[in-house]
């Protein structure tokens, strides 16, 4: 099922400021290394998650988020695999993909880390890829950007405060803060960068450990490195990631030393990460060139890739509207791997695109079914497990409103939001399900919930309001409605103040 829908203002004020739905606690809390402060002086943890919550809303307003459940399924069950294992996790995390061609993945307050996009076509292998992010991982929790934030507090108190003003100003006027912020930084810019440096070299020495322990190749993160340092030194301008992250050749070198440390061994790369790398390629790129060298590659290599391939290429004609080869491709895939999430997202869309919706809905009935049979036998309730029960759900849902039956499709549509409420493409759904049933206030009350996700409070607030005069008087449906309306005036207050 494709969906797709952080302003590149706040992208690129966060990265100035330096740092580099799914929540994962780490057991072990270790002692802070001797860097600086843990940054309470200046942001509390509380205080973090607040700004996350706040900039998260920003970033689904504004970014290129690929909001596809299975690419979102698969980079959130990496980076929890790396959170697993990760020292002193202080908040939950989040890991977002971006729609973006150029190399760079950065860290946010509250445990929210982005990847671009084309990490997914640059990394060679899946070691490569969880090296980033491991590294932005460690961003995380050793706090670099309250520590950045501190650091100029306490060593240039005026640019610190012209430099918080600037984050303020940039949430009501993103164009004039960061003319303020460019502004601010440029007396301090030495201070900033020397601090920065400081801060990479503890997320290589702390992301290689975490990279490590989670059962990945620590020399993943050496490669990436050498890679991104060879493209730099033949670049007609320079990479992106680099500008955020300076990559001396000490750096590179320190990391090689740690990886040699380390104990050797190969690690193959899984096949979800096969089929996401294709699939950001086939679905969201321009990049031509580089798909159809990479299926050449693929399939000609291991039995996983070539299987990759198979798929990407079913994408392809997909894409195209050529139905009949993309099912060609993929039913004897299928044959062979029933329960198969990403096969069954794409042949389910084949279905509905050819109209037969009825056959769409079946499908995924059975799928569900032998899910349910497999869980109640095995007690399976890993989180991969439920993930792939999150993407049948969205698929069966939007099955049901192709195949007008509306009524089923409410009824799940709305289990699913009250489970997964942060997640766009369930509200998305809702609300298409109760426009074409002309429940009005239902359609309306759906439509809020994005609007408060993407941080328009104030119209969310108004459409719920137009759905509480709709609602029977007296009714549940309007006390329930006006319920949210004080919640979301509560939550406006907070980002206010």
């Amino acid at each position: 099922m494709v969906f797709f829908k952080l302003s590149k203002t706040v992208i690129t004020l966060l990265s100035l400021l330096h740092c580099w739905p799914t929540t994962t606690t780490a057991a072990v809390s270790d002692p802070l290394p001797d860097i600086g402060t843990t940054a309470g002086g200046v942001l509390s943890i509380n205080q973090e998650l607040a700004l996350g919550d706040f900039y998260q809303r920003q970033m689904r307003a504004r970014a290129p988020i690929i909001n596809d459940p299975l690419l979102s399924q698969y980079i959130n069950q990496l980076g929890n695999k790396l959170v697993l294992n990760a020292h002193s996790v202080l908040t939950p995390f989040h890991f977002y993909l971006i729609n973006n061609d150029r190399i760079n993945a950065f860290a946010f307050f509250g445990g929210n880390v982005v990847l671009h996009s084309s990490l997914l076509w640059h990394t060679e292998n899946e070691s490569e890829l969880a090296s980033v992010i491991a590294h932005e991982i460690a961003h995380v929790t050793q706090r670099h950007l309250a520590r950045a934030m501190e650091e100029t507090k306490s060593t240039a108190p005026l640019t610190w405060v012209g430099m918080l003003g600037s984050v303020l100003l940039t949430m009501a006027n993103p164009q004039a803060g960061m003319a303020a912020l460019n502004s601010t930084i440029a007396g301090n810019q030495q201070g900033i960068i020397s601090f920065t440096q400081l801060n990479e070299q503890e997320a290589d020495r702390l992301g290689i450990q975490i990279l490590q322990r989670s059962g990945f190749d620590p020399q993943a993160m050496a490669s990436f490195l050498r890679k991104l340092a060879d493209q730099a030194r033949y670049a007609d301008a320079p990479l992106e990631i680099l500008q955020t992250h300076p990559l001396p050749e000490s750096r590179v070198s320190d990391v090689r030393n740690r990886a040699d440390q380390m104990p050797a061994g190969s690690v193959n790369s899984s096949q979800e990460y096969w089929f996401a790398k294709v699939r950001i390629l086939a679905m969201y790129s321009q990049k031509n060139n580089l798909r159809d060298d990479l299926f050449t590659r693929l399939s000609k290599s291991t039995r996983e890739q070539q299987l990759a391939a198979k798929y990407g290429q079913a994408i392809i004609f997909f894409q195209t509207k050529n139905y009949g080869h993309s099912r060609h491709i993929l039913e004897p895939l299928l044959a062979q791997q029933p329960d198969n999430i990403w096969f069954l997202d794409l042949i389910t869309d084949i279905d509905l695109a050819e109209n037969k919706n009825a056959q769409a809905i079946a499908r995924l009935q059975q799928a569900m079914s032998r899910k349910q049979i497999r869980t109640q036998n095995t007690h399976n309730k890993n989180t991969g497990d439920k993930n792939n029960e999150k993407v049948l759900q969205l698929n069966l849902a939007n099955a049901y409103i192709k195949g007008s039956q509306l009524v089923a499709a409410s009824k799940l549509l709305y289990s699913y939001t009250f489970a997964y409420p942060d997640d766009l493409n369930g509200w998305d759904l809702l609300t298409e399900a109760m426009a074409k049933q002309g429940k009005r206030d239902e359609e309306l009350a759906a439509r809020a919930e994005r609007l408060a996700l993407c941080g328009e409070l104030s119209q969310a607030i108004e459409v719920l309001s137009n759905a509480s005069t709709q609602a029977k008087l007296g009714s549940l449906n309007q006390a329930r409605y006006d319920t949210r309306i004080d919640q979301l005036r509560a939550l406006n207050q907070r980002f206010r103040q």
